[in-house]
């Protein structure tokens, strides 16, 4: 029988590692006499610069953008792949066709059709002109044509910032009271919006936005979705006095108190339509080759409302409507950028904010689609190209714009095949803008409320809640914290709840991590928790336990007591039991993949204190950087040469024939 000399070595100084071949006893593995005990081995050396290059890499270049640039000696061929790089359309553009171009071509005019009376209501929503709906449905999609990822992502206005955008802004400053610097703060907000979303795709910090997990975003979308559609009663009733709050019981005080202004002719007409748009949307998703049909809706119901009112409006005075629309082109709006003054911070509040749910939700769509056509969305490059839009947008009197999920979906269905259908979309509103805007004027008010409505009523994702609640529930709660937040508090303490309850999650998966039992599958050099798999069995003298997470600062004293406490668990188990008495603790650390000073203190304490109960503390499969500190430390050396494994049944096997050989010595 073989000893092993386990040490921990530099992988740099050894070619192979040793292997020494040692007899295990059947009590560990039943049909496996033998086993090989390999050495655990440090990583390469690299300097600190190298150790900080490659961790930069890591973190902020995991997909390795520029990896083609590398094998290329050509200066021109690096300059095109830069240039493919930042404007996507020199990638595909070359590989155009006409047949593409047909394709196209019928969806992009099938999602101008959507995109033309939602980006009019939407632009109601955020308390703005209906005007500059439309001019944020022409100029942005051209931007992100150029410069975005997707193929099927449509652009343009979205509930959900419209909503954060109206309900920030319209808390400091009356839509109505002072439209001027209304819509300064909007463009202004865009622009930081845009701003902060180019930034976080040019240094490559997305994973910001990854703090508002699926669980949040369901709660708050839902949330948002039942207050836009309340709030879309002053239209459905008529109502002409009506709140500005946000609030569930301030929205339904605003709606009974005031039913002397209720309209039965605008309640017919607009329940008649949004039982119309309703009935279709269901349709299409019910079958999806019916698509057009949800997507026709609305440019259909605003003809034929709008044809109504003018000839019954001397007969239906009461129906209110939009009025005149300026015809034209986007007017220049850099001028009217705000970057100073008291109402700035709201400015840049309000542009943070809607600029990370636009983003979310922009990212979101384009990977979605992405991964129906099987093709990669670079989120960063969305992230540039979504930011660079909407800072081209606030100078040209747009607001903040995305991808939307709705148009998204119908220009899929519709078959599109490339940005191009974007580029339709915008011709189309841009025919609009200076040849159509005269037949709006008798569009009515209540129309934009059914629009918004069918619009919103699909964020409601009910199915999606109940899962949340089968699998996690505290992220079912972060789910009700963000939807509650939003109806009874506001939109974006509602949202800041849910961050709030969504960052506890995190914080106590890393200050409270899991830790386990081991026990062996019989016949097997496999270890899993024992509470997980009934067939695994404790080994006799010997106390296995898993930690899966890295040890910090944030969970060493912690780690500490638990580990303790197991210990002295697993003793009064095997006292009242009269069982073997407990000599090894196997620490795996397979899991953790990372280890800091206090870690590293915590292990060398732990050690000290087991050693006193003459207990031996056993390290298996730790991580090469856990390794390489755990080295640098000169905590390895109080190991000795049994102290540290390359696995858990390595572990065993070793430990147990050494136990086994030195009993043999001691009998006579």
């Amino acid at each position: 029988m073989g000893l092993n000399s386990n040490r921990v070595e530099d992988f740099s100084s050894h070619e192979e590692n040793t292997v020494v071949r040692i007899q295990i006893p059947e009590s560990v593995l039943n049909n496996n006499p033998n086993m090989e005990i390999h050495k655990v081995c440090l990583p390469p050396k690299q300097t600190t610069f190298q150790k900080f290059k490659r961790r930069v890499t890591d973190i902020f270049f995991p997909d390795n953008p520029l990896h083609g640039l590398r094998y290329q000696t050509s200066s021109f061929k690096k300059f095109l792949l830069g240039l493919q790089f930042f404007l996507p359309i020199f990638q595909w553009g070359p590989l155009y066709n006409v047949g593409l171009l047909k394709s196209d071509i019928i969806s992009g005019l099938t999602i101008a059709s959507l995109a033309i009376p939602q980006g009019i209501s939407y632009a109601k929503l955020a308390n703005l002109p209906p005007i500059v709906g439309l001019y944020s449905s022409f100029v942005p999609p051209l931007i992100y044509s150029l410069l975005g990822s997707s193929r099927h992502l449509a652009v343009g206005p979205v509930s959900i910032a419209s909503l954060v955008m109206g309900s920030m802004l319209s808390e400091a400053v009356s839509p109505t009271g002072d439209p001027i610097l209304y819509l300064k703060l909007a463009f202004t907000s865009t622009f930081f919006a845009g701003v902060f979303q180019a930034s976080l795709g040019i240094l490559r910090l997305g994973f910001i936005i990854d703090f508002l997990s699926k669980a949040t975003l369901v709660g708050f979308m839902a949330g948002a979705a039942v207050i836009v559609s309340l709030q879309q009663l002053k239209g459905l009733l008529g109502i002409v006095h009506f709140t500005s709050k946000m609030q569930l019981p301030a929205v339904m005080s605003s709606v009974f108190s005031h039913t002397d202004e209720w309209s039965w002719q605008t309640i017919v007409m607009g329940f008649s339509f949004l039982l119309f748009m309703l009935t279709t949307r269901h349709i299409s998703m019910k079958w999806p080759k019916l698509f057009w049909l949800s997507a026709a809706a609305p440019l259909t119901s605003v003809i034929l409302s709008t044809l109504l009112v003018f000839l019954l409006k001397s007969k239906s005075p009461h129906i209110s409507f939009i009025g005149h629309l300026p015809k034209g082109l986007n007017p220049p709006s850099a001028n009217m950028l705000y970057f100073s003054g008291e109402s700035l911070a709201l400015a840049i509040k309000t542009g943070i904010i809607t600029g990370i749910l636009s983003l979310t939700e922009g990212v979101a769509v384009g990977r979605t689609f992405a991964s129906l056509q099987n093709y990669q969305v670079d989120g960063n490059k969305e992230m540039m190209a979504i930011g660079i839009m909407n800072i081209f947008g606030s100078c040209s009197s747009c607001y903040v714009t995305t991808g939307s999920f709705s148009r998204s979906a119908v220009n899929y269905n519709a078959g599109a095949k490339s940005a191009v259908s974007n580029i339709i979309m915008a011709s189309a509103v841009l025919v609009t803008l200076l040849f159509l805007m005269p037949l709006f004027y008798y569009t009515p008010n209540v129309i934009l409320a059914a629009i918004i409505i069918t619009a919103v009523i699909g964020l409601i994702d009910y199915q999606a809640a109940w899962r949340l609640w089968k699998v996690d529930k505290l992220d079912f709660l972060a789910c009700l914290s963000s939807f509650f937040g939003v109806l009874f508090i506001s939109v974006p303490l509602g949202l800041a709840i849910a961050v709030g309850v969504s960052v506890f999650k995190i914080l106590l998966h890393v200050t409270r991590p899991n830790t386990m039992v081991l026990g062996n599958i019989p016949g097997t050099q496999i270890y899993h928790s024992i509470n997980r798999y009934r067939e695994a069995l404790r080994v006799p003298s010997f106390l296995i336990l898993a930690v899966e997470s890295p040890m910090y600062f944030a969970n060493s004293t912690y780690l500490q007591e638990r580990i303790l406490r197991l210990i002295r668990e697993e003793e009064e188990k095997i006292a009242a039991n009269n069982g073997t008495t407990l000599k090894i603790i196997i620490l795996d650390m397979t899991a953790v993949t990372a280890i800091d000073t206090s870690g590293i203190e915590m292990v060398a304490e732990l050690r000290k204190m087991l050693d006193k109960k003459s207990l031996q503390l056993v390290l298996a499969n730790p991580g090469g950087t856990v390794t390489e500190k755990l080295q640098q430390s000169k905590i390895l050396e109080s190991f000795g040469l049994n102290g540290v494994y390359l696995s858990v049944g390595e572990a065993v096997a070793d430990i147990s024939s050494l136990y086994k050989a030195q009993q043999d010595q001691a009998q006579p």
